[in-house]
């Protein structure tokens, strides 16, 4: 499936509505972040050479050990299109923008904005302490800021926001995110409609994440459209890691 098809055009249109006649700035447009056939522009951050790998031109997650791998390069405003599918029940995986790209010892997911993908599954094999059942809510594309990121919640669930329809498709079929961030907000599409979203985000500039928690998941077709940068401070970066 290609990226948001309507959601392109309005970006393109809007960027080229701007500029005057005789102008040569380049619209933006995407770019894939996952070529299909290895790992190139990713670089594993605290898992193993045999969590990630390329199967049938999909990147496969075997989910252990837990972690993350990032991107080569930061990015800070930004459109990403992002095909999963989970493969086993309850399923726990997740991207993260605007990411730190180390994971201090004592964690093993970073500080950054998280954009939770989880199989449908997982509220009922995780219940609460009392034993009765987490709130679906948990599933649908929840966005929270992680390991010290901090955001405002469109739709409040704690200091998460929940998606306010319920749109993801079980294991075994693919889901796809359009996920939006500009200046500190991110919106979420999850199958494509606009269900979630937060607000004034303490760090607006970092790596992406990909996650890996435990269980087998499957990505393809993840493509970024990156748009022209905001005033962002070094506080609001995320620090370079060098090579």
């Amino acid at each position: 499936m290609k990226p948001n098809i309507f959601l392109a055009a309005l970006l393109s249109c809007i960027f080229i509505s701007v500029q005057p006649a005789h102008s040569a700035t380049q619209v933006p447009g995407f770019k894939s972040l996952f070529n299909g056939k290895d790992l190139t522009g990713w670089v594993d951050v605290n898992t193993s050479k045999e969590t990630w790998f390329v199967r049938d031109g999909l990147l496969v997650c075997t989910g252990l050990p837990i972690g993350v791998m990032r991107s080569e390069k930061q990015y800070e405003n930004f459109v990403l299109h992002i095909e999963w599918r989970h493969m086993e029940p309850g399923g726990n995986s997740g991207v993260f923008a605007w990411s730190e790209g180390t994971v201090p010892e004592d964690r093993r997911l970073p500080k950054g904005m998280e954009i939770q993908m989880l199989e449908l599954d997982w509220p009922k094999l995780h219940p609460e302490k009392d034993g009765t059942p987490r709130p679906i809510a948990y599933v649908h594309g929840e966005l929270f800021g992680a390991n010290g990121l901090t955001t405002v919640p469109d739709n409040p669930r704690g200091r998460r926001s929940k998606s306010i329809e319920n749109r993801c498709k079980p294991r075994g079929e693919w889901n796809y995110y359009d996920v939006v961030c500009v200046d500190g907000v991110v919106k979420l599409s999850v199958n494509g409609k606009f269900v979630n979203g937060v607000s004034k985000a303490s760090v607006k500039k970092g790596y992406l994440c990909l996650e890996s928690e435990g269980a087998e998941i499957h990505f393809r077709n993840i493509q970024i459209m990156e748009l022209p940068p905001g005033v962002t401070s070094e506080e609001q970066t995320a620090p370079l890691v060098k090579e």
